[in-house]
């Protein structure tokens, strides 16, 4: 018989998220922010052979040529930190189109990679994941989808609203995965990187998302990333199902509202502390991981979590270890951010969902280290006071 810990351990992280948010609603305007029924980039904003005139004026401006930035042959991919360039498209990311985004998976075959075991604990048991309370906005509003572009179409992860140091109460970063920004060692920068906190609010189903008004589908509305930042590590490391980057696939993104002008962090209002020195596995005793799986048996559309004490997995010698839990939640929920509660009750991530395996029982992420840590402050940093 299986313990009933995790379901008691979920009553109380949960309870914990559900009160960082409480009296934070969307309001009408806010709402209104969602995404425009009119204008359309068309598949080639996508790397069609085809783009929208203004998005190549848009892309002229930031100087990057058109058919450089469309061509995703590893050659010619914008892939250094330099090449990001991620210009607003309004209306692009329509309800019609965020529901046909799939998910990039990052799965290992069950055992496989498990190099030093003197830092791998045994295989969690699987816990189920629980669709989280609606509405979202009410109970997870810090949580959303992120959407993006690669080469095998329109892509959807999951991450996290998070504070910034240097613009306290008026944050605009979010904490994902880097394969949610950066394709690793064979690719470069995704494109039309955006972010939808508390997406599908009121946790319709995908029939009913197709009738639902925009301020539903996107009740803050759709904010881009106007810079990111990712791992050495994952780009010069990460593969197609994590290899040895997963221990550095982390990633923080600057965003801007595609309608209005308050910051994401006044807009939903709450964004949550990033704790880059958590105690070792054994000193926490439960963890909890949020996101939108979208892979089958899941289909994107509903929030789900995942609480469970966390163990360790190390992938080859010499790489660092990863936080592991047992859970259901499948690709899609990528980037979702990984909780602990701290003395006092308030939430912090620390980590993000980097892999799993093609069973689905597990969940490995990333420890935030000091690489993290840094990549976090540079950000805050590059935008401090604005």
């Amino acid at each position: 018989m299986r313990s009933i810990r995790p379901l008691l351990a979920v009553t109380g992280l949960a309870a914990a998220l559900t009160l960082a948010v409480t009296g934070c609603g969307p309001t009408e305007d806010e709402a209104a922010g969602g995404p425009t029924a009119a204008g359309s980039a068309g598949s080639g904003a996508a790397g069609g052979a085809e783009l929208p005139a203004d998005l190549a004026d848009k892309l002229r401006e930031h100087g990057v040529d058109p058919e450089k930035w469309k061509n995703w042959d590893k050659d010619t991919w914008l892939r250094e930190a330099k090449d990001f360039v991620n210009p607003v498209i309004e209306g692009l990311w329509k309800p019609e189109r965020m529901r046909s985004a799939t998910s990039p998976q990052k799965t290992m075959a069950a055992g496989a990679g498990l190099g030093d075991q003197g830092a791998t604990d045994p295989e969690p048991r699987p816990v189920r994941a629980v669709a989280e309370q609606k509405p979202y906005h009410r109970n997870a509003a810090p949580v959303g989808k992120v959407f993006f572009d690669a080469p095998e179409g329109s892509m959807v992860c999951s991450a996290t609203v998070v504070k910034d140091p240097k613009n306290p109460g008026k944050s605009n970063l979010v904490w994902t995965a880097g394969h949610c920004v950066h394709a690793g060692k064979e690719g470069g920068w995704y494109r039309n990187i955006a972010f939808v906190p508390a997406y599908n609010d009121l946790g319709r189903s995908p029939a009913e998302l197709e009738k639902a008004p925009p301020p539903e589908v996107a009740p803050y509305g759709v904010y881009w990333a106007d810079w990111v930042s990712t791992s050495g590590g994952w780009i010069s490391q990460g593969g197609p199902t994590g290899g040895e980057g997963a221990p550095y696939d982390y990633a923080v993104m600057h965003v801007k509202p595609e309608s209005g002008t308050k910051s994401l962090e006044e807009t939903v209002g709450v964004a949550l502390d990033v704790d880059f020195a958590a105690p070792a596995a054994a000193g926490v005793p439960v963890m909890g991981a949020w996101g939108y799986p979208a892979a089958p048996p899941y289909d994107g559309a509903l929030m789900h979590k995942c609480v469970d004490r966390p163990g360790r997995l190390t992938l080859a010698p010499g790489t660092p270890t990863m936080w592991r839990i047992g859970c259901t939640m499948t690709g899609g929920s990528s980037g979702g951010g990984w909780f602990i509660q701290k003395p006092g009750g308030k939430l912090a991530l620390v980590s993000n969902t980097s892999i799993g395996p093609v069973t689905a029982g597990w969940l490995a992420g990333p420890r935030l280290d000091r690489g993290a840590e840094q990549i976090y402050t540079t950000m805050s940093d590059k935008f401090a006071g604005r």
